[in-house]
């Protein structure tokens, strides 16, 4: 129970002391104070009106909703109070979500099996219909995506990199899809578009380009920020191929850690490099690529008569999370004028941290980084970006002048129209609640959270090291917030390497997993890596775990691996 949790000690909010109170009519009327301080003279101020009027809009009424339909909501005429009221129900079933998912009482997950979800489950079917629902079978459909979905938020999921449920993140993405803009010219995302700009050169800072000079976007997530700089690249060294593809270039190579994210090799399937010219380098027992081993793959490739043109340094590998050493790679790549890309997509958040950014000492020489916000900073997700050193480059590699949408004698500075840039159209705003976000915690806050995050891994690690019934992956304390490592059943404790003792074990994680998802009482990762057998891969990205929830992580795998 959340009440039972052994309350901070280091001076922290508890985390499940959040007050989720709606507004009162007290907090509007101290924030509507434009009009006395003259902002809006002359005009009439909106925030202004009578409070009276305000309580009664925004008072939930007993209302019928099995009579409702989305015909009878705004812009149907008289439809303001049915609008009201199914709004106010939908932030009920949203607050009361948000509440539980802080609550260590309520499961993690209440699962249920494929088919079942599919045969429909208690009034909540997933099949769509030809006639319209009433807006009182849409509300019980809210509830039950979200009952039967993962709460991600909670202080017990240790699943997946992104993690967490930051409120102001979520007011942010409220706004956003109320805002319901498209971010490819200022004319129609003013506001969003130099939010964008302004961050995108604030993290270039971090990166420690000279001025924050150099160019980006936001991505829909680090895969697609990967493709960018592999196009990038390939733009700055073979412009050609733009318009005559790659039979304009030679044999081209790209170069990758055997430990790095898979998306290098499908930006090197998608962009027509194949996946046979991108390179795998070896690592070492930490998984942290060995650069004379790059240096030896380019020298063979080049004898081939191939072209190396790019490598990717990792930042936070996903599973054991390394940071590859970013200077000595970038040695090389500055002797055989490659282009170097850092992945930071999980680990660029420790650029924010003081004690933790000589991590990723070297990455001002990257020519690209990726960088997510939504996986060790919190935001919500989707939050990715493609940091570019060369201003320009990006436009000039993805820019096709639609000049239905991109007109160069627009009223405004037309470089403010960022669309024609991204290999998208439609893009959606990543921004706000990140910038949102940024402004109510500040930097100091940001490096709070991640400091936090890897002084919890740090017990993890401590609390299990040595401890009998548990193996460490690798020598040595995690370079991230992960810890990799294996449960020794006591039934397998006396045995012998062996054969049949690594096929036994290699069955211990994924039964521990499946018991956690029936149980519902916590989730964390587990897989292969080269020839080692499952091993669990906990990470910490939440803010609202605590050193009961590791405690109660570890207590958990025992208890439910004992008999295996």
């Amino acid at each position: 129970m959340a009440t039972s949790e052994p309350r901070a000690t280091d001076g922290e909010q508890d985390p499940n002391s959040a007050n989720l109170r709606p507004p009162s009519a007290r907090f509007l009327q101290k924030n509507n104070s434009l009009e006395e301080k003259g902002r809006l003279a002359g005009q009439k101020n909106l925030l202004s009106c009578d409070n009276s009027d305000r309580d009664s809009r925004f008072r939930r009424t007993e209302t019928d909703f099995s009579n409702l339909y989305a015909r009878d909501l705004l812009p149907a005429k008289n439809g303001e109070e049915p609008t009201m009221q199914f709004l106010l129900e939908v932030v009920d079933i949203l607050t009361n979500y948000v509440k539980k998912t802080f609550d260590r009482s309520t499961k993690v997950l209440d699962f249920h099996h494929p088919h079942q979800l599919l045969e429909g489950m208690e009034g909540f079917n997933l099949e769509l219909s030809d006639q319209p629902e009433s807006l009182e079978q849409i509300l019980v459909d809210c509830r039950d995506t979200l009952k039967y979905g993962v709460r991600t938020g909670h202080p017990r999921f240790f699943n997946q990199l992104s993690s967490g449920l930051d409120i102001i993140g979520l007011a942010g993405e409220w706004l956003t899809s109320t805002a319901n803009t498209n971010m490819f010219t200022y004319e129609i995302a003013p506001v969003f578009v130099l939010m964008e700009q302004l961050t995108l050169k604030k993290m270039r800072e971090m990166i420690g380009w000279p001025g924050g000079e150099g160019d980006g976007l936001f991505s829909p997530g680090g895969a697609i920020s990967n493709m960018y700089s592999v196009m990038i690249a390939r733009y700055k060294y073979f412009p050609e191929v733009k318009t005559k593809g790659m039979s304009a270039a030679p044999r081209l190579v790209l170069f990758t850690s055997e430990h790095s994210h898979y998306s290098i090799k499908k930006a090197g399937a998608a962009l027509g490099f194949g996946t046979d010219n991108v390179i795998l380098l070896s690592t070492d027992e930490r998984g942290r690529v060995i650069p004379a081993d790059l240096e030896a793959k380019i020298l063979d490739v080049k004898q081939k008569g191939y072209v190396p043109l790019f490598v990717n340094a990792t930042a936070g590998s996903t599973v054991y999370g390394a940071f590859d050493p970013i200077n000595e790679i970038a040695d090389i790549c500055e002797k055989y004028n490659l282009w170097l890309h850092v992945d930071g997509a999980w680990g660029g958040g420790l650029l924010m941290s003081r004690k933790h950014r000589h991590k990723l000492n070297g990455v001002e020489r990257a020519n690209s980084v990726t960088w997510n916000p939504h996986k060790m900073m919190g935001v919500p997700l989707q939050c990715s970006a493609i940091l570019v050193r060369e201003k320009g480059i990006l436009a000039g590699c993805n820019s096709m002048c639609a000049g239905y949408l991109f007109q160069p004698d627009k009223q405004y500075d037309v470089t403010y129209d960022t669309g024609d840039k991204a290999i998208q159209c439609g893009r959606h705003v990543d921004i706000f609640k990140f910038w949102l976000m940024w402004k109510a915690k500040g930097t100091i806050g940001f490096e709070q959270h991640i400091d936090k995050c890897l002084d919890l891994s740090q017990y993890l690690y401590n609390k299990i090291n040595n401890r009998e019934g548990f193996q460490m992956v690798f020598d040595g304390v995690p370079q991230h917030t992960n810890v990799c490592f294996w449960y020794i059943p006591p039934s397998l404790r006396g045995m012998s390497d062996s054969e049949e003792r690594r096929e036994k074990l290699h069955r211990v994680a994924p039964k521990i997993k499946a018991m956690m998802m029936e149980s519902g009482t916590t989730m964390v990762g587990y897989q292969p890596q080269g020839n080692k057998v499952n091993f669990f891969r906990m990470v910490v990205s939440n803010l609202a775990a605590t050193q009961s929830d590791i405690d109660f992580l570890i207590d958990e795998i025992e208890r439910l691996g004992q008999d295996l």
